[in-house]
């Protein structure tokens, strides 16, 4: 009698391997963008930071100074929480701050493509760094974000809460600046700008953080609505 099909893959035929979820896609290639382009931005910014005369703990500070350092290094941890099963990564499994961490890091990409950019002229690993971190990453996070599963937990009267992160860092780099000189963002240098000048560019990033939040929870509610439709 012959074999079954189910007979002959027993004995060792390869059976077809499952697709990969296209969020769990996005997971790893998110993690493998965010780590590598933190750790080649950190092997190219640490050593120059060095040359220029810095000691170690100055070229530290300067390194994690950056917003979008800070903001990419969450964005790590969030990945890292939907791989591993760590009750210390708890905070990142959080929705709210998934869902804000969605608007900081738009503003991180949008600020640095209309403003940054024009700047300063970058170019081999120091360009593949900064396009990683600035584009690609915040990107992939978006697209991540949009296809996640725990749609419709965000609420508007959580808009403030999440503005204070931000605000916690704008207050620290105002006061390590007064300390070194030295400010991480042309819109921060209250040396050449003035407090005046400083505290108007924040109130107009807050103002912008604020919008990029209140889209942010109103997809949020959106996709939870047609999730639910689909449902029915």
């Amino acid at each position: 009698m012959a074999a079954t099909t189910d007979e002959r893959c027993s004995r060792g035929c390869w059976a077809p391997r499952p697709e990969m979820n296209p969020r769990r896609l996005l997971t790893h290639l998110g993690l493998l963008c965010g780590a590598g382009g933190l750790v080649l931005q950190f092997c190219l910014s640490i050593p120059a930071y060095l040359a220029a005369g810095r000691d170690l703990p100055g070229a530290l500070g300067t390194f994690f100074a950056y917003y979008t350092i800070l903001t990419n290094i969450v964005l790590v941890l969030i990945y890292l929480s939907e791989i591993v099963p760590a009750r210390g990564l708890d905070l990142f499994r959080l929705p709210q701050l998934r869902g804000m961490m969605a608007a900081c890091i738009t503003l991180v990409g949008l600020y640095v493509y209309f403003v940054l950019r024009y700047l300063t002229a970058l170019d081999g690993l120091f360009l593949v760094a900064d396009n990683l971190l600035h584009y690609v990453c915040p990107l992939l996070y978006l697209m991540w974000w949009l296809a996640g599963v725990r749609h419709g937990q965000m609420r508007w009267s959580q808009l403030p809460v999440m503005l204070v992160p931000t605000l916690i860092y704008f207050a620290y780099v105002m006061a390590r600046g007064v300390w070194v000189q030295e400010y991480p963002y042309p819109i921060l240098n209250a040396v050449k700008l003035g407090y005046a000048g400083v505290l108007l560019n924040a109130a107009g990033m807050t103002l912008a953080l604020a919008g990029l939040l209140a889209l942010v929870i109103g997809l949020d509610q959106l996709i939870a609505r047609q999730q639910g439709g689909a449902h029915d």
